[in-house]
């Protein structure tokens, strides 16, 4: 890395942001924090006096855990809000709320919404810093990065993999991140689904489009299955789930046609048995609770380097 290279984002948006020497500092960073996390004593005072407030309109364990004991870990004060605890139950906007909350001074405001662009708009309208925890379908981008991390500690590196994500594509924040992230870093990223989860105008993402799961993995290193989000779709996009696992579910068949040393990885919740076979999400090749190991890591890189971390 350049070593005049300084991180200058004030916000954590999106993938789309960031250029490849930002990647590469997350990276960087997130592995000297990780060590952190296998102390007897998991606690350093770089952000003492930092004041961060969690605010999720959704159901979340593992970002919001993640984000919480990432800023503990560095001595930040943490607060939670959900939707159900605050104002807007009542009427209030999104940016009234969040201005209420600015007008307390936090450092910095994490934000997971039901509407793509959220993050974007708050961060227009407060001055604390604001990491997009995921916004609607748009991205998720502490996932894509903590998700690269795991394959290039996996795999050594990320250039010229070949990365295989299946399932809900078109209501997936974690796949349009990952499909930026892994291209912007060389990897070349296939998708596939059933044709109604798989969103037009995907490939100009970087994403190449198959039809066919064995088509989509064969060769790969890196096999991604993603959660069917019933909860974000208005109608039936296909006939049941069991039809589903049967036609998109990754199975000890579509692995086999993989490289035989390709790695599973999932961004959970899993549908055990739908999106992923049991046995293959419990196995050696698999990387799930690897992937939320580093979310930590990646988390305090993240707060650490928007509060000008050096």
């Amino acid at each position: 890395m350049d070593p005049e290279y300084r991180f200058s984002h004030k916000h954590i948006l999106g993938l789309a942001d960031l250029s490849v020497a930002d990647i590469e500092a997350v990276l960087q960073t997130a592995g000297s924090f990780k060590e952190i996390s296998s102390r007897a004593i998991k606690k350093v005072p770089t952000l003492r006096g930092k004041t961060i407030i969690n605010f999720f309109f959704e159901p979340s364990t593992r970002t919001r855990l993640s984000f919480e004991v990432a800023a503990k870990r560095m001595s930040a004060d943490t607060f939670n809000i959900s939707n159900s605890g605050s104002s807007t139950v009542k009427g209030e906007t999104l940016i009234d709320t969040a201005r209420n909350l600015a007008a307390m001074n936090p450092d910095c405001i994490i934000l997971r919404h039901p509407c793509s662009g959220s993050a974007r708009l708050l961060a227009e309208h407060i001055n604390a810093s604001v990491i997009n925890a995921g916004d609607g379908t748009h991205e998720h981008p502490s996932q894509g990065l903590l998700d690269l991390m795991t394959v290039q500690e996996a795999k050594g590196g990320i250039t010229g993999l070949k990365i295989a994500i299946i399932g809900d594509i078109a209501h997936s924040r974690v796949a349009h991140s990952n499909i930026i992230g892994f291209s912007k870093m060389g990897a070349s990223v296939t998708v596939s689904g059933p044709a109604t989860l798989i969103p037009p105008g995907i490939e100009d993402l970087g994403a190449q489009v198959s039809r066919s799961v064995m088509e989509a993995v064969d060769g790969a290193d890196v096999i991604m299955a993603l959660r069917i989000q019933k909860e974000r779709q208005q109608d039936p996009l296909f006939p049941s789930l069991r039809e589903y696992a049967k036609f998109f579910g990754v199975s000890q068949k579509v692995v086999d046609a993989a490289k035989p040393e390709a790695i599973i990885m999932h961004p959970g919740p899993i549908n055990r048995g739908v999106e992923l076979d049991p046995k293959l999400a419990d196995g050696n090749r698999s990387v799930i609770l690897e992937q939320v190991t580093n979310g930590v890591a990646v988390r305090m890189a993240l707060i650490y380097l928007i509060m000008g971390g050096d």
